[in-house]
């Protein structure tokens, strides 16, 4: 097999290729432009290729944007969407960056980022493999807390909804709820709210 057979290969497992998945396997990037010019692959979006035939999946856009953003994980609004929580459908993909990290350059899709420090981007990433391709969200109750974190930016309401209908779900444990909710500095905010939702 050669190496364009190998990368057509790894395009029927993952769905989405970028230059640092061939050369992981030790095979030329510039193959990616060839295959397209071949048109035995699409280009998606810059610098990332898959098959012309692969088929589009929901979260196609999530797993652009972790691809071409690495440090990049779902929070807020896409995280909610992303575990099924609410009625949330953002227009943008809401992601979280370290605080000292560039503003990545995409023109597509619309990022709406927040920043974070130390443990509060760190603490309750987890990565989900959809196709092959890693998607970084975060935990079901880092989220919530997240919710109430930035519930000016996103509003009370849906850190509300959030929180009633995983708790409601059990989706979540008071332990998690108050391990991520001390890491956010929100527990004060939340007590009251958490009373409410365990009476």
């Amino acid at each position: 097999m050669s190496q364009s057979d190998h990368i057509l290969e790894l395009a029927r497992h993952q769905r989405v290729l970028c230059a640092a998945d061939v050369r992981e396997h030790g095979w030329a990037p510039q193959l990616l432009l060839s295959l397209h010019q071949a048109g035995k692959l699409q280009r998606v979006a810059r610098g990332l290729y898959s098959l012309p035939d692969a088929e589009i999946t929901e979260h196609q856009t999530l797993i652009e944007v972790c691809q071409r953003v690495p440090k990049a994980v779902l929070c807020l609004l896409s995280a909610l969407q992303f575990h099924g929580i609410g009625t949330q459908m953002p227009h943008e993909v809401w992601v979280a960056l370290p605080q000292a990290t560039h503003t990545p350059a995409l023109d597509y899709p619309l990022l709406r980022i927040t920043r974070l420090r130390g443990v509060a981007y760190s603490e309750g990433i987890q990565t989900v493999t959809e196709h092959g391709a890693p998607i970084r969200v975060y935990s079901v109750a880092k989220t919530v807390t997240d919710c109430f974190k930035f519930r000016n930016k996103i509003g009370l309401d849906v850190a509300l909804e959030a929180l009633k209908e995983c708790w409601h779900s059990r989706r979540v444990t008071m332990a998690e709820l108050n391990h991520f909710a001390k890491i956010n500095r929100v527990e004060r905010v939340m007590q009251p709210y958490l009373e409410a939702v365990v009476a």
